[in-house]
């Protein structure tokens, strides 16, 4: 039989309801906010450029994803109403939708992205009511088949987007930076302990940047150029496209499906923070499951009427809790705000998008 002391998790620090100092609540969340916001940033800036279409609509994606991922990151983390998990699930633009989005827009531009972003969001509203039937019909065997395969897909995306450089460039550039960002990031999730560990995507990204301005492939003057504040060009909000054409239809189903395997990641995050966040054992609450989903669901929403790709939890918020044992709702609350301040940040942002 186990002893009381075997079930009380003493890693945990802060429990979702209890309350950290301003000072630490600001510390924790400047550390994790700097840790997700590349890849939020990123993940638009690969469809967009992967399609074709203008820096002028990236910068708004941009701008939108940010604003998107940090009102639904305070919506999860304080939940209002049915909405939200109560703990701090971090919200970022989802990797699962590249594919399908720069399909999107090759072939009906962003106002088409926006319309099969909302639609297909009504859908994961449907998963959040209906969450056991769901559940029976995709389940972690076949999302995580499906999310692995989706990796498969982005694969030759990412091979195109290494033609993609300057006239008079040298042809091992591109390979270079490539190689170099993939091996730094490999050697750091394997070799790398605890917190570092959770800044190796990052480390990687910015260590390959040091190798793409060494063959001139990163454009410092746009760092420089951009403002410290500001907002992007209201004018390049890409509206809807309602002619529904065939397009649209051809593309639906895809986002529909990749939106509810989404779903059920979040499903499988939401189970896992309430794991972590507690000092002693809790049985799971499938309110606060639901919540999650609904929550994530306003996020694509907001990103379909923004104009944006669409949004998830991040895993990487089960491993953030973990490490540090701070769980405290003020903790997710603070990130969101943090990502709402970053998206009218221009020259920030422009340090991953030179």
């Amino acid at each position: 039989m186990q002893t009381e002391a075997t079930q009380v998790n003493q890693n945990v620090r802060y429990e979702p309801d209890e309350r950290l100092s301003p000072s630490l609540t600001l510390g924790l969340g400047f550390q994790y906010a700097a840790l997700i916001v590349g890849g939020i940033v990123l993940t638009p800036a690969i469809i967009v450029r992967a399609a074709g279409e203008s820096e002028i609509y990236l910068t708004w994606a941009v701008f939108a994803a940010l604003a998107v991922s940090g009102f639904t990151t305070v919506i999860q983390a304080v939940r209002v109403g049915r909405v939200g998990s109560g703990y701090p699930l971090l919200m970022g633009t989802s990797g699962a939708f590249i594919a399908v989005s720069v399909t999107a827009l090759a072939e009906g531009g962003p106002a088409m992205l926006a319309t099969l972003v909302i639609i297909s969001s009504l859908f994961q509203f449907a998963l959040s009511e209906h969450l056991a039937l769901f559940r029976r019909l995709i389940t972690p065997a076949v999302a995580g088949t499906v999310i692995m395969l989706i990796s498969v897909t982005i694969m030759p995306i990412a091979f195109d987007m290494l033609t993609q450089v300057p006239a008079g460039t040298p042809a091992a550039a591109a390979p270079a930076c490539a190689i170099t960002t993939f091996a730094a990031t490999l050697v750091l999730i394997f070799c790398a302990t605890g917190v570092l560990r959770l800044w190796a995507p990052m480390l990687g990204v910015l260590i390959g940047c040091f190798v793409a301005a060494g063959f001139g492939l990163y454009d410092v003057n746009r760092v420089l150029e951009a403002s410290w504040i500001g907002l992007p060009d209201v004018g390049s909000w890409p509206g809807f496209d309602l002619e529904f054409g065939i397009v649209f239809w051809t593309l639906l189903p895809a986002f529909i499906f990749v939106t509810l395997v989404g779903a059920i990641e979040t499903i499988g995050d939401a189970v896992a923070i309430q794991k972590v966040a507690w000092r002693e054992p809790r049985a799971t609450d499938f309110r606060t499951v639901q919540g999650a989903v609904a929550a994530d669901g306003v996020g694509n929403l907001l990103s379909g009427l923004a104009g944006t790709v669409p949004n998830t939890t991040y895993s990487s918020s089960i491993a953030l809790a973990e490490i540090t044992g701070v769980a405290a709702r003020r903790a997710g609350a603070c990130v969101g705000v943090l990502f709402l301040i970053m998206a009218f940040l221009p020259r920030l942002i422009s340090l991953f998008l030179a």
